[in-house]
């Protein structure tokens, strides 16, 4: 078969504009969310990213490779989290065109991130006259992550739907106790750059390392880096199924208290645990015989309790909390017999209001939403061998503040041996965001070696072994209770001590890498042309 040669005479082949370029990856963004739970097609995730890299590398200006960045990000945004819409909307009160408006301003200034990481290369990438290679496998991965990251702590964070949670079944997942979720991010990012390589005369060592990779992911998935830790605890995690609508609905409140009190007291276990704002009131509005009725039933049946309830310390300052009954009060942590874990990391315009949006909370209906933020180091609570350490929703995104507990806890104690998230999404009804919790659950125990308990309103209340692995789930929008025995874990990850800083380092390397190389790369080229 014969190829027909290029027509030396024909005029050039017309280049894409930016708008073209914009509109490809705002859709190759908006399908990355079938990388994430529920789907799990992690692949199309990096072949999203490299999509975005080869269209940013075409780009005819800095300009334009940020405007191709924003519009990923966009598409990544407004497709990942649209159920944001039912929460605003359908139970915040919303009108639906500024719900729909307001989905849209959040994908608008999450894209910035993109915008910012990808403009960043294209301008080194010019400055230093950088070889194609050495943009693929170091900038471009290196930015990509490095802006994740900063979207996750800046100005409180937004991390949902960071790029590295489609990879907790990926070969990748072995890398996560070691640089967690961004440093899992990063080596997607850098799979996706090493793909683009493969009609360029590096590809077979493209290749080789994108082969590598997968390779070490699996084998580190085999190291076992914490140790199971006395003996099994009894657990009942409660999903109550409460809708909505009717959870902060006067009429409703007792009828709910009642169906609480009726599953907690149901059968005795070492371990009882309701969801995230299982009673609405505040204790000192409870009847007078609610919480010690709960207090007789544990201590005579030798159970434990963790019950979402909000608490106040004054007339001001109210916290999102979980209250422990111990079956020994002795154990309890703090004054009154009770054990007590405040929200820390609170929700920007659900739990806490920035300054200056008051207005925009206004538009909504939200109760309890302008909140206290607890200490960022509290002590677990403690179940015979076990130590659980609560964390409350959203917090569980954020993944370094729960290693940082482990790796220093309070009071003198010794770290947890299992994570519990008590959560209520039925803000979200039922949407991909009650799957994609559940993995960002799945992300923390690879980091920590710890199982998770989850004890949702309407899921997903699971238990997670130390390794990833749902063990056992309840059905979503169902009322249950999931009964199961689970083994604590101690021992130390390298996530829990450095937290994000190995991945940080690395992404630094990367860069300095890339300049090396340019560097080296010009100076190659100097001495050919001498």
């Amino acid at each position: 078969m014969r190829f027909r040669r290029a027509d030396p005479n024909a005029p050039p082949k017309p280049q894409r504009s930016t708008q073209g370029r914009m509109l490809m990856t705002a859709v190759a963004g908006a399908l990355c969310v079938l990388g994430f739970a529920p789907f799990g097609w992690w692949p199309l995730e990096i072949l999203g990213l490299a999509t975005l890299f080869y269209q940013v590398l075409r780009s005819s200006s800095v300009k334009a490779a940020g405007l191709i960045g924003w519009a990923f990000g966009f598409g990544w945004t407004a497709a990942g989290i649209h159920w944001l819409y039912v929460s605003m909307h359908d139970h915040g009160g919303m009108p639906a065109p500024l719900a729909v408006l307001a989905v849209a301003l959040l994908g608008w200034a999450m894209g910035f991130y993109v915008a910012l990481a990808m403009g960043t290369a294209a301008w080194l990438r010019k400055q230093w006259a950088l070889p194609l290679p050495a943009a693929n496998l170091l900038l471009l991965p290196a930015l990509w992550s490095l802006f994740e990251w900063l979207r996750g702590w800046l100005f409180t964070g937004f991390p949902w739907l960071s790029s590295g949670y489609a990879h907790n079944h990926s070969p990748l997942a072995g890398f996560a106790p070691i640089i967690g979720v961004y440093g899992l991010g990063w080596l997607a990012a850098l799979i996706a750059g090493a793909l683009l390589l493969v009609f360029h005369r590096t590809r077979l060592r493209a290749l080789a390392l994108v082969v590598a990779i997968s390779v070490a992911g699996v084998g580190l998935s085999f190291i076992a880096w914490t140790h199971p830790e006395g003996q099994p605890i009894s657990v009942r995690l409660i999903q109550g199924n409460v809708p909505q609508e009717e959870k902060f609905d006067g009429s409703r409140v007792a009828a709910v208290m009642r169906q609480y009190q009726d599953a907690i007291t149901a059968a005795p276990a070492d371990l009882i645990a309701t969801p995230e704002t299982a009673i609405v009131m505040l204790p000192q509005q409870l009847p007078p015989d609610y919480l010690p009725g709960l207090a007789q039933f544990m201590h005579q049946t030798n159970s434990n309790l963790i019950l979402g309830i909000p608490m106040a310390d004054s007339r001001t300052a109210y916290f999102n909390s979980v209250l422990g009954i111990s079956a020994n009060p002795g154990a309890a942590q703090v004054a009154g017999g009770y054990y007590r874990y405040d929200k820390h990391h609170l929700v920007p315009y659900g739990e806490f209001i920035p300054w200056g949006f008051r207005w925009f909370v206004n538009l909504m209906s939200i109760p309890l939403g302008d909140q206290t933020s607890g200490p960022d180091i509290q002590p677990a609570f403690p179940i015979k061998d076990q130590r659980v350490l609560p964390n409350i929703c959203y917090e569980d995104l954020f993944g370094e503040e729960i290693a940082a507990q482990l790796n220093t806890p309070a009071q003198g104690q010794q770290p947890a041996t299992m994570l519990l998230n008590v959560s209520n999404l039925a803000w979200f009804g039922d949407t991909i965001a009650i799957p994609q919790h559940l993995q960002i659950s799945q992300m923390r125990t690879l980091e920590t070696g710890r199982p998770m308990l989850r004890a949702t309103n309407t899921g997903a209340t699971a238990i997670i072994d130390g390794r990833g692995a749902v063990r056992e789930q309840l059905p979503v929008n169902t009322t249950g209770t999931l009964a199961a025995n689970v083994q604590g874990m101690a021992g130390t990850t390298p996530y829990i001590v450095l937290g994000n800083k190995l991945f940080l380092a690395l992404v630094l390397l990367s860069i300095g890498g890339a300049w090396l190389w340019a560097k080296r790369s010009r100076a190659a080229k100097n001495a050919a042309t001498s």
